[in-house]
């Protein structure tokens, strides 16, 4: 097989597209599109974002030191797209994309409520990187749609929220099931190291 070099850059694809939602009022809430998240820890449960220092919501959220991770699907692409190429400080995203702050449980910032599922966070620690701030939050809350329990097991069906990702500049919708954890090992009669 053989290999062809590219320009050097981040291409860790494909990533969730993620609308994060910000501000301590009314007047300051914002949302703004991250590609660059991520879950870093389980135990306490941590993720983190990455945030260019001249967008409008970096200072909101050092300010506050806690936002809201906006899970996506198809329906809300347009919204999502939008939201990351507008900018906070000339637009009311939530209002001109017709989105529903909600009441988070633990931080002051609204959740989405037309997304799928909510991750509430507090700040921990900013690391200075280049040409984004790394926010490492721990996860103090999450808010998942009723729309997606199944009746009869009432689990969380987070694959039937139709999901979208980020993938070198483009959106996908998250493609079928091909396995679980441990599908691998399992009837094979190999022990788990």
């Amino acid at each position: 097989m053989s290999k062809r070099a590219l320009k050097k850059g981040t291409m860790v694809y494909p990533l969730p597209a993620v609308m994060v939602s910000c501000g301590s009022t009314p007047e300051e809430h914002n949302i703004i599109t991250i590609a660059w998240t991520g879950t870093i820890c389980s135990d306490p449960p941590m993720c983190y974002i990455s945030v260019r220092k001249n967008r409008h919501s970096h200072h909101i959220i050092k300010k506050n030191m806690e936002f809201v991770i906006n899970l996506t699907n198809n329906k809300l692409a347009y919204a999502t797209d939008w939201c990351g190429v507008k900018s906070g400080d000339k637009h009311n995203k939530f209002k001109e994309m017709k989105l529903t702050p909600g009441k988070a449980q633990e931080v002051s910032c609204p959740i989405i409520e037309e997304s799928p599922l909510n991750i509430e966070c507090k700040v921990t620690q900013i690391i200075e990187l280049g040409s984004h701030d790394m926010f490492i939050a721990e996860v103090v809350a999450v808010n998942a749609d009723e729309a997606h329990f199944d009746k009869e097991t009432d689990q969380f069906q987070l694959a039937n929220a139709e999901m979208m990702c980020y993938l070198h500049g483009k959106y996908y919708n998250v493609g079928k099931k091909i396995g679980k954890f441990g599908y691998s090992i399992q009837g094979t009669g190999k022990k788990k190291k």
